[in-house]
This record gives C-alpha cells, structure tokens and sequence, in this order.
C-alpha cells in the first residue's frame, strides 16, 4: 500500500508530521507494510522546481493508493500568475486523479461542545456528512478571463468572466454517492442549490430529485443555499447528509467547521470512482502561525484515519485512530484552537505524542 506524502507549505509540514508519525505506529500495529514517499508541493515545490505541482510529484500521487495532503499556500505568492499560486497544486491533483467525491464529515465530540461558537444543545452529538462535488462548477469551467466589456452597465470597462456549469452525468454521479452514503447513515439527504436564479442549480435540483427515485428509503429534501448556510448555524442537527456543487460545498463546510469547535477538527476525502483519494484538513496553511508549533494536527490525523478505511480498506486501523483521538480529547489535551478553561494547552507535536500513546 503506496502512500504519497506531500505537506506542502505553512503548518502543512508540522502536522502532516505527526499524522506520519500516527500511521507508522499503527503500520507496525496492524503489519500493513505502508510504503510512504514524500515530495515537494505548493508554493514549496514552485521555489524548488518553478511549479507548484511539479511532474515528479503529479507521478507520485497518480502512482500512489491515496495522497496524505498537509495545506499549501502563503501571502507571498499571492502576485503570481494565477497559474503558478500554490493553491493550483491541489486543483490540478484533484483534476488528474479525477476526485470529483469530497467527504467533509462535521461531528461535534461531546469534550469540544464548550468549544463551538454556538450553544451546546444546538451541537452536542451533531454529526454532518458533507458531500462536495469537486471536479466541475465555476472552479473548472470554461470561459474565464479578462476582457473588455462589450455591453453590461459599464460597456468599454475593464471586466471579469467565470462560467458555472455542471452537466448531467457529473450531477449523477455526485449524487449517487451522496444517496449511497445516506444509506449507511441516517438515510436523508438534502440537496443544496440555487435553482430560483441559477440555470446550472435547476438542473442539478432536477437530476438529485431523478437519481433520488432509485433510493426511495431515502428521504431528498432540497434547500437554497442562503437558506442551508442560516440552518446550519440556527439546527445544525436537522442534517444528515448535505450534497452540493464545488462553491457552495467550499464555503458551507467550512462553516459546519466552526460548529465543531475548530477547522482544525474537520477531516476530509477526496475520491475518484477507484477509490483512489487526496486526504487532507479542511483548513489552510495558516502562514500566521506556520513554525510556531501551535497549530492542530487532530483533523490531518483523522485524514489519515479516513485513508486507511476508504482508500486502504483498513477499517479496524482506522477505528484505532479515532478512538485515540477520542481518548486523548477526554484526557482534557487541547491546542490553542480548541482550548479552553479548566482543559491543558499542549503544543503541536505533544498532540501528536499523545494521540501515538493512546493507540497503545
């Protein structure tokens, strides 16, 4: 079983580090014969090899049963050519593996209640399974550019153009997904659109509501995106599986993030139709914080933890992962992100050595 290790920038290498650190643990726990190979990506590998995503690295994560990503991106490449950011690392992975499925769950553990910005009845056992559709949308469609405005209300002004588009097989494929996850879950899905303005959103609302027929143990509502982005943080708990289009999916996970406690707890997936996937903390580099050894490696652990049971088929290893994390959150050890009174601040790497000492 290959894994390609790839930290990236920021806090991507100091918590990638102790997700290794976990996986070697539990490589010669469960005698799974782990092969992890490590390479430059982001704004790292464009100061090496004048690419955020050179072709080495691409071989390696194509070549690779899964890809264990830390975060990429800085301030400092924010004047390049868009071409060259950092941030087009991660997109082109996700285009050439072909990892259209991104998992975001938001659980809310009972020791993090205090730790969420809304009231503890509003999360205490909330567990949210978001579904993003990450290969198509505005994020990839063609057109986009610059040009000069031909008509609008400011014709012969300097104006910005990108198209959102999704066609019918992308939506179906999504949405299978979405149902087939609903299934092993709580059995309901929301579908969230804005079909009441958006051409490209009415025909994802109709293909969700047709696919939806073929799983008729699974209640399909669907929901305007204002509207899911309100419920969230007014009846979080009323979700159980949310499915979407790559922007909306983008800003509404990150909002569940926060009802969690933290970004830094939010794990997630992302999967092409091999089960081949990119696993990875919802959160970003945090450049602000990068070297200072505060940052939260529980979400980067909990990716590697999702690895071992969609990509590596390792669902026992995974449990043990969790459930150290679970221990070790009981045991009242918490980074700065997550802390609060009466609990003890630990650093990045004793995170790290405590979640190793519960998997013992």
């Amino acid at each position: 079983m290959k894994i390609a290790i790839l930290p990236g920038d920021g806090i991507g290498t100091e918590i990638v580090a102790e997700a290794v650190k976990v996986l070697k643990v539990i490589d010669q726990q469960f005698g799974l014969k782990l092969e992890m190979e490590s390479a430059l990506v982001g704004g790292a590998a464009y100061e090496a090899h004048g690419h955020p995503l050179p072709p080495a690295t691409l071989k390696l994560a194509m070549d690779s049963d899964a890809v264990l990503f830390g975060a990429v991106g800085d301030w400092k490449y924010d004047t390049l050519e868009r071409p060259l950011r950092p941030e087009q690392a991660i997109l082109g992975l996700r285009k050439n593996m072909g990892l259209f499925a991104n998992f975001r769950p938001a659980i809310c553990y009972s020791e993090l209640v205090d730790a969420s910005s809304l009231k503890p009845e509003l999360v205490a056992g909330l567990e949210i399974l978001i579904i993003r559709e990450l290969t198509g949308d505005i994020y990839f469609g063609q057109p986009r550019g610059r040009r000069v405005a031909t008509d609008g209300h400011f014709p012969g002004s300097e104006e910005a153009f990108d198209t959102m588009r999704y066609s019918r097989p992308e939506i179906e494929r999504i949405a299978h997904v979405a149902f087939q996850a609903a299934m092993k879950r709580d059995k309901r899905v929301t579908s969230v659109d804005k079909a009441n303005v958006l051409e490209t959103f009415q025909l994802w609302k109709d293909v969700v509501t047709e696919v939806g027929k073929q799983y008729p143990e699974v209640a399909l509502d669907h929901m305007y995106v204002d509207n899911a982005a309100m419920q969230l943080v007014k009846a979080p708990k009323k979700f159980d599986v949310v499915v979407t289009g790559n922007m909306f999916g983008d800003i509404l996970s990150d909002a569940a993030a926060m009802l969690t406690g933290s970004i830094g707890m939010l794990p997630s997936a992302s999967l092409n139709d091999k089960k081949q996937g990119l696993y990875e903390p919802s959160h970003g580099s945090a450049p602000d914080i990068a070297g200072k050894g505060i940052a939260n490696p529980l979400a980067t652990i909990l990716s590697a933890a999702m690895m071992l049971r969609f990509s590596l088929n390792q669902a026992a290893a995974a449990d043990r992962i969790e459930t150290a994390v679970k221990a070790v959150l009981a045991q009242g050890l918490r980074t700065p992100d997550i802390y609060s009174s009466g609990t003890t601040k630990v650093s990045t790497v004793q995170m790290g050595d405590a979640v190793v000492k519960a998997l013992a």
